[in-house]
């Protein structure tokens, strides 16, 4: 065996362990909370650490949908999040594209730098002046109203990532179109919307997680507990007297799973060349 293979099969299992361990990394966490969600009580507990249940049961679960409504509260949190998601991608997507065409580039410069300057500023530095306006407003415990400062939330960051993308879309694709006789609204529809389809997807998988799992905004204008989102509810599995660490777990398990649904469906097109087969050679 020549030093190069030698060379190149070390590389590669030396490549394969670190991605292994990558991995665990990754795994372990979420494999002790669902481990935990189907512990009894008294393995919660107990010393030393049970690694795996004796006897696995699922009333963690049983009793999350029954006794705590929190099938209420994960149709709360995904009404917000799509309804927020979807709003924030459209805005986005038509603010990236008209900034990525802007011809001014001075103006385009401040634009930009605006935008970037809003991910600046702490979340926290907003909360009370939020707060305090819609309170006097009456639109506290108002899930639309939620949605709405969500989307405002996240739309600086969405329209600069849509403005990167069409900046890859050449711009001799609408000339093109407009010669077979599209008008703009035409060559926009068909022709740049079809090549970006990877990064509308990941601007509105990008927009999910954000709003998903985001607590603080939820927790300051959310009181009534009808109204209460995902995190706003694990949150108050948390109390004087401990924490349901079963609860949680098993709430924290069943959050996971929208989010890996939307990056399961949207994969391929966020993985897809974002100009794959707009110019034939």
């Amino acid at each position: 065996m020549s030093v190069r293979k030698i060379k190149t099969i070390s590389y590669n299992v030396f490549r394969v362990f670190i991605l292994i361990l990558f991995l665990l990394f990754a795994i372990l966490p979420l494999f002790w909370i669902f481990i935990t969600s189907i512990k009894t009580g008294e393995e919660l507990y107990s010393i030393p650490l049970v690694y795996w249940p004796k006897n696995p049961t699922f009333d963690a679960y049983t009793r999350l949908f029954t006794y705590s409504n929190f099938k209420q509260y994960f149709i709360n949190s995904m009404s917000v999040t799509l309804s927020s998601s979807l709003v924030a991608m459209v805005l986005s997507v038509m603010g990236g594209f008209s900034l990525s065409r802007f011809r001014q580039k001075k103006l385009k410069g401040w634009i930009e730098l605006l935008l970037y300057f809003t991910q600046t500023v702490p979340s926290f530095m907003i909360m009370l002046p939020l707060f305090m306006f819609f309170s006097k407003l009456k639109l506290v415990d108002n899930l639309p109203v939620l949605a709405s400062i969500y989307v405002a939330t996240v739309i600086a960051f969405s329209t600069l990532m849509s403005r990167s993308f069409f900046d890859r879309i050449p711009v001799s694709l609408e000339e093109a179109a407009k010669i077979d006789g599209c008008n703009m609204l035409q060559s926009i529809v068909y022709v740049v919307l079809p090549l970006t389809l990877p990064g509308i997807a990941a601007i509105f998988c990008f927009a999910f997680v954000n709003i998903w799992n985001e607590l603080f905004l939820a927790v300051m204008l959310i009181n009534k507990s009808s109204k209460y989102t995902v995190p706003v509810a694990l949150n108050s599995f948390i109390s004087k007297a401990g924490v349901s660490w079963d609860l949680m777990s098993a709430g924290i398990v069943v959050s996971l799973l929208p989010t890996m649904v939307i990056f399961g469906i949207g994969q391929k097109y966020i993985v897809a060349g974002l100009t794959e087969g707009g110019v034939k050679g």
